[in-house]
């Protein structure tokens, strides 16, 4: 596998074991799974996985990990929905963001619906989730996804992002942004990530986030939660994203991003000469050589009233 050398060049100067980092990028990230309590109790599904041996991930007690590599899609359990096949570190921002039974959630960006199926067995299925993505290809397999699992309070929409602050102001009690990125982090998982990577690309996206930042927030109501995160390493989508929108929002207010179990890092305070705004301290990195996961980036943010 041969890494850009500014890919090397950039995240050398900011991760100080960067050798772990880079050795933990090229192993394949191990099978996890999300048992999905909308169609069964936990033990249930574990006793009917019973020839499998898994590990429970140490910070969400519905994750379990694969000790050894297997398929998990043509499994009966799988096709009834009993539970959903979620890389670890995808299963934290729904955490973060916390829904409540019988609130009103956006979830920006959804497809293809790992973390609209967890919110929706959060909320135990009531309230609303307005499950939203842009691409009409993957909206079928978001349905599919949300059929199979039993969900049955999620409203689907294809829109831009964007258009949510100017049409449902004040709206929704969470909203989670799992900004579209450059998806650094999932290189354990596929190399595709890898093959189109590069920093005009990464600007490019930053623009992205920073507008659906501004917009959906303006979709929040007063007092509401936003999680915003990434699966990228990139400053820029990242700190930099989110520090742009502090400096032009003053009504939003970063909370600690607490993750009992697992390791996190602290988001960086100033990348290629800029300082970011103090808000931005409270979001955190997740790094794959700390869990063996995928790259993550989350913050949590709350409207003012």
């Amino acid at each position: 596998m041969r890494f850009p050398d500014r890919f090397l060049e950039r995240y050398r100067s900011f991760i100080p074991d960067f050798e772990e980092f880079m050795q933990t990028l090229v192993t394949p990230a191990r099978t996890c799974l999300r048992i999905n309590t909308l169609k069964a109790e936990p033990e249930s599904v574990l006793a009917r996985l019973g020839d499998i041996e898994l590990e429970p991930l140490p910070w969400y007690s519905l994750g379990y990990r694969l000790k050894q590599r297997q398929s998990l899609g043509n499994r009966l359990e799988h096709f009834l929905g009993l539970f959903y096949v979620q890389e670890a570190a995808s299963m934290l921002p729904p955490i973060v963001l916390n829904p409540q039974p019988g609130e009103r959630i956006l979830d920006v960006a959804a497809a293809p619906g790992s973390k609209t199926t967890q919110i929706a067995q959060m909320m135990r299925n009531t309230g609303m989730i307005v499950a939203n993505d842009n691409n009409k290809r993957r909206i079928r397999g978001l349905t599919g996804n949300l059929d199979r699992a039993g969900v049955l309070n999620t409203v689907v929409t294809c829109q831009p992002g964007q258009v949510f602050g100017k049409f449902l102001p004040d709206y929704f009690d969470r909203i989670l942004l799992d900004a579209p990125c450059s998806s650094e982090g999932t290189i354990r998982k596929s190399l595709s990530a890898l093959e189109v990577w590069s920093e005009s690309s990464i600007e490019r996206l930053s623009r992205t986030q920073i507008g659906l930042l501004i917009s959906v927030f303006r979709s929040l109501k007063p007092g509401g939660v936003m999680v915003y995160s990434t699966c990228t390493f990139a400053p820029e989508e990242n700190e930099g994203a989110l520090s742009y929108f502090f400096n032009r929002t003053p009504e939003a207010c970063s909370e600690p991003t607490l993750l009992p179990g697992l390791k996190t890092r602290p988001a960086l305070a100033a990348w290629a000469g800029n300082e970011f705004h103090p808000m931005v301290a409270n979001a955190v990195r997740v790094m794959p050589q700390d869990n063996d996961t995928e790259g993550f980036f989350i913050c949590r943010i709350r409207k003012g009233a």
